[in-house]
């Protein structure tokens, strides 16, 4: 055995001393040194971090602008819950116009949307279609009504304007995310189909729309069966303008059988045509059918359209914390978008993208958020590849929540890692205790990944994550990459590594 010699040891206790004295390392130093990694080597990037009582901890280009991809969604539902309260409901309004005499109606029957986003939705948050459908017509036999003359006529007219903001790329907005807001949606404005390969390499694709069924429709498919390892390619074409719509490019021949769901731009017509097969099997003929008040202007032509309804009642959607619960945890871009439309509606009267963009200033206002400097919003979803904010402007947001009276509802809406939600498959090698207390909303794109929310104090209980000590020592951060060609599974676990980093950081 080797002895140490006097001297040995004491250069040896030194040397401890040294490193023991040596203060740990900063969370802006240890950030840096994850930001260096070469994954975000060609990459824009920018970070911030603040605890809740407002002491910057690090950050990294928080005053650069990026695109936040569905982080955009933080703001939206934000604002809505802040605005509107998370107890507000969508109505759907049932009414007519005409004489009813014997029991028939001599005239339309109306189905006025109020923007439900879940009527009709296989969401579990949405009541079930046929109990929706049984309190319509219920509405309809108290009135004494047992035949129609006129039309069940879907009116979405409540939100004005395109459906679509105007900057969506063309091949987003046939896809089932792409689907815009309107004043009467139903099943969530999507069209499904029945997909498979083809016998080989270049044979037709087979495809059949499955649910809703819209007959009025002109499907053309343009797509064919791709090489193996080609995936899925295949993209819906379509708008407003006209009942048309072609499916277009390829579907590997050996991808699995699936259901594709697509936009369906007559939202309205497909409600209507739905409830008016309800009636009928129920014994309420209606001569004219299913109307909509776009596509099919014959009942505006035979009664000179709807000037006087009579409004028999009206069925509401989930409360707003409920559908906001659900815009943060699934990324719904049609539940983000009829968010943003409905601040429109309700504070300026109207839902168009303009007066939706002046209602969510009204609530940063409010909330005291300056939006002179980080924040150009386009829309509510984060679809649009112009809408620009900084990491500093998400922390300066993030923070005012914590002072709104609906600041609990909001954070119950953002996910954990691990969790239900779109983070299910981040920070899969931390512990339960630490993912737990991080709420945050993702948001990516191709070439872009974001991540923004809070960190609650270790040792945290839901009862008491509002009180003032708490919301001091919580922290808000947002993570921004932009431009990075890196795949997902490079990226991720760093900016898994840089949340873990945060949570860690003082607890």
């Amino acid at each position: 055995m080797t002895l140490l010699t006097a001297a040995a040891l004491d250069l040896a206790a030194g040397i401890f001393q040294t490193a023991t004295a040596q203060p740990s390392r900063t969370l802006q130093e240890q950030l840096e040194t994850l930001a260096a990694d070469p994954v975000l080597s060609q990459a824009a990037f920018g970070i911030c971090v603040r605890t809740g009582d407002g002491r910057t901890l690090a950050e990294m280009n928080s005053a650069k602008m990026l695109v936040p991809a569905s982080n955009m969604k933080l703001i939206s539902t934000g604002t809505a819950l802040y605005t509107l309260g998370p107890d507000y409901r969508f109505r759907t309004w049932i009414g007519h116009d005409g004489e009813i005499i014997d029991g028939v109606l001599y005239g339309n029957l109306y189905i006025t949307g109020g923007g439900d986003p879940t009527l009709g939705s296989k969401d579990s948050i949405a009541v079930a279609v046929g109990k929706t459908f049984g309190e319509w017509e219920k509405l309809v036999r108290d009135a004494g009504i047992r035949h129609i003359k006129g039309h069940v006529v879907g009116d979405g007219s409540r939100f004005e304007g395109m459906a679509e903001e105007p900057t969506w790329l063309w091949n987003d907005i046939g896809t089932y995310y792409g689907a815009g807001a309107t004043g009467l949606m139903f099943y969530e404005n999507m069209q499904s189909f029945s997909v498979s390969a083809g016998a080989e390499v270049g044979a037709d694709v087979n495809i059949s729309p499955s649910y809703p069924l819209t007959p009025w429709m002109e499907f053309r498919y343009s797509c064919t069966t791709g090489r193996k390892g080609t995936g899925d390619q295949l993209y819906m074409y379509t708008s407003d303008l006209a009942p048309v719509a072609e499916i277009r490019g390829t579907f590997a021949v050996d991808r699995a059988a699936k259901r594709l769901d697509c936009a369906n731009k007559f939202p309205e017509y497909t409600c209507a045509w739905y409830f008016t097969d309800w009636l009928r099997s129920h014994g309420i003929e209606c001569d004219g059918g299913a109307a909509d008040y776009r596509l099919n202007t014959e009942w505006i032509t035979e009664s000179g359209g709807a000037t006087d309804i009579n409004m028999l009642g009206y069925t509401a959607s989930p409360s707003l914390e409920r559908i906001v619960f659900e815009t943060n945890h699934a990324s719904n871009n049609l539940y983000a978008e009829t968010l943003l439309r409905a601040l429109g509606k309700e504070l300026h009267e109207s839902a168009c993208y303009d007066s939706s963009y002046v209602a969510v200033s009204d609530a940063f206002k409010a909330l005291g958020v300056d939006t002179s400097r980080g924040l150009h919003l386009q829309d509510g979803s984060g679809l649009s590849r112009q809408n620009y904010v900084s990491p500093d402007f998400f922390c300066r947001f993030l923070r005012a929540m914590m002072s709104a009276d609906c600041y609990g509802s909001y954070l119950r809406s953002l996910p954990s890692p691990g969790g239900n939600g779109t983070l299910l498959y981040n920070m899969k090698s931390q512990p339960e205790t630490l993912k737990n207390r991080i709420k945050a909303k993702s948001g990516s794109m191709n070439g872009v990944r974001c991540y923004s929310g809070y960190i609650l104090p270790a040792g945290h209980k839901p009862a008491d994550c509002l009180t003032e000590d708490m919301k001091a020592r919580t922290v808000v951060f947002s993570i921004m990459v932009n431009n990075c060609t890196a795949p997902t599974w490079k990226l991720r676990p760093l900016l898994d590594r840089m949340m873990a980093t945060i949570a860690d950081y003082g607890n």
